[in-house]
């Protein structure tokens, strides 16, 4: 459930959320397990060893929480996103801030291997949440590419989806079809999708079995990187309107005395706070269990 919430959020990464949770890594694996022996193994040994190669429990329990997260909370979080921006960008700043150093507990071993590519990932993410919007974009090869790599982002700590498709300028002709029911379109992005979650799953697994320290390094520095994305304070330079939703497509950060209006700087100081603490509170809880 907090994925779901997390991915209705542009700019949060569900895939953050997996790392600090400590389901990451049986996601990868369970993604990866999806392929043509699944089928193999239920025609030769039934359904409940296909299941079980599937991890299907893990697998319908996470993407039921996240169904259901996304309807319960999308319009709730929207409607913060709207009325209390900076509240909400305070606590998942405190709560990315947080999972930098929780991710980053997990490397046994920092030399010159693994800080040259968490400072290369950290650079990357960063370079990615400055870069300009592209226009609207509506060829079906490039809105196949367009899920592939949005579904990547989403799995990948401190990358958001949404933000890709922003991006790619995908995000209005994908909203439109979902809207419309435009089914070849939505078809075709979700092709992409499975596509690339299936594909980006086998390569992520593979570094985490032989590259463990790197694939930690490097994924420390996207969630790094992608502070810069929800800092709490900013100036709106601009914004389209995709459908009924208006979406910034270009902003700058502002330290709080700076902004222009209420800051909420105690309050902000405060979510930020208890974004920070909740990593360290469900640490120790799952520590215990």
């Amino acid at each position: 459930m907090a994925m779901g919430a997390a991915d209705v959020v542009p700019g949060v990464s569900g895939g953050t959320i997996a790392f600090i949770s400590g389901i990451y890594e049986e996601l990868i694996t369970s993604i990866n397990n999806i392929d043509l022996s699944l089928f193999t193994t239920l025609k030769k040994e039934g359904v409940k060893a296909f299941w079980k190669q599937l991890n299907g429990n893990f697998l319908v329990a996470l993407f039921l929480g996240i169904f259901i997260s996304v309807l319960s909370l999308a319009k709730f979080l929207s409607w913060l996103l709207e009325h209390q921006p900076i509240l909400l960008w305070s606590f998942f700043f405190g709560l990315v801030l947080a999972s930098i150093i929780f991710v980053g507990k997990e490397i046994t071993q920092w030399n010159m291997g693994t800080g040259f590519v968490f400072v290369a990932g950290a650079l990357l993410a960063y370079f990615i949440t400055v870069l300009p919007a592209n226009e609207n974009v509506d060829s079906l090869p490039y809105l196949f590419l367009s899920g592939a790599l949005a579904v990547c982002a989403m799995i990948l700590p401190g990358i958001s989806g949404a933000f890709i498709l922003v991006l790619l300028g995908s995000y209005k002709t994908i909203l439109d079809a979902v809207h419309q029911r435009d089914f070849t379109i939505v078809m075709i992005v979700g092709a992409g999708a499975v596509f690339g979650l299936l594909s980006f799953a086998r390569l992520l697994k593979w570094m985490f079995n032989h590259h463990k320290n790197l694939t930690l390094a490097l994924l420390t520095g996207f969630i790094l990187g992608s502070l810069n994305k929800i800092w709490p304070w900013k100036k709106v330079l601009e914004s389209k309107m995709f459908g009924e939703k208006s979406v910034v497509i270009n902003d700058m950060n502002v330290w709080p005395t700076s902004f222009e209006g209420n800051n909420q700087l105690i309050p902000a100081l405060i979510l930020a706070m208890i974004g920070f603490s909740l990593i360290f509170i469900l640490e120790r809880l799952a520590s215990r269990k």
